[in-house]
């Protein structure tokens, strides 16, 4: 699908947890960081001044308290911080508008990513890809999918599809902890479905859920099982109430 995704070669990614279930993903390379859906700037500070990295970049996914609220304390400590996002009125701080198919190259770093607009969970959601990694937010979570607060049900079955014709190996870095409760849901649609069966066991007493491989999601999750916005939409409902 995306001849031109970069290849990122020489990154680590570290997690930061926040808040009671939320990731802030901490890209290294050297010791350069980027950080992606900064909701909390404590415990980004605490773990850029335990590891000795220097702050270069912020992406964020979309404009959700708890991935943004961090920044503005993040650019008092940092004040030559690069930040992309999406295009929205509502963020008070200055930073580059990205739109699907722009590549974003990080400041003193060989970083790049791919952008992919994934309305749904909001209107203004992107993602940020490449050859090997998908930073995703909350468009698609490990063994699920966000809440549809402000798209349709056919623009997030739309989002979840370009994401699903990515390369299978692409390592899946979603922005909660939601993965067990998400696979308790799956076993009511597809309790047969023995890689979901093998998942639940692997996963039993696994803290940190997360990445997960794509191919794992699209052999599991059920919002990538759907062949049709119609049947993402029932189950999508289903897992409201569950």
């Amino acid at each position: 699908m995306h001849p031109t995704l970069p290849k990122n070669n020489n990154i680590n990614i570290l997690p930061i947890k926040a808040f009671e279930d939320n990731y802030i993903w901490l890209v290294q390379e050297n010791l350069n960081g980027i950080i992606i859906d900064p909701g909390d700037a404590e415990p980004v500070l605490k773990k850029l001044k335990a590891t000795k990295i220097d702050l270069k970049a912020i992406l964020i996914t979309h404009k959700h308290h708890d991935h943004m609220g961090g920044v503005e304390e993040l650019i008092k400590n940092y004040p030559n911080v690069q930040i992309y996002g999406p295009e929205n009125i509502e963020f008070r701080f200055k930073y580059q508008i990205v739109k699907e198919g722009d590549v974003i190259s990080i400041q003193d770093t060989n970083v790049k990513f791919y952008v992919i607009e994934t309305p749904g969970h909001t209107l203004d959601h992107i993602v940020y890809v490449d050859r090997d990694h998908l930073f995703c937010g909350d468009t698609l979570f490990a063994c699920g999918c966000g809440r549809l607060f402000e798209g349709t049900y056919d623009e997030m079955f739309k989002s979840l599809s370009k994401i699903s014709s990515l390369t299978p190996n692409t390592k899946v870095y979603c922005a909660h902890e939601y993965t067990k409760e998400n696979i308790q849901f799956a076993l009511t649609i597809d309790a047969e479905n023995y890689q979901l069966n093998e998942r639940s066991k692997k996963l039993k007493d696994v803290e940190i859920t997360i990445p997960s491989l794509l191919q794992e999601e699209l052999e599991t999750n059920p919002f990538l099982r759907v062949r049709t916005s119609e049947e993402f939409k029932l189950i999508r409902k289903r897992k409201d109430e569950f």
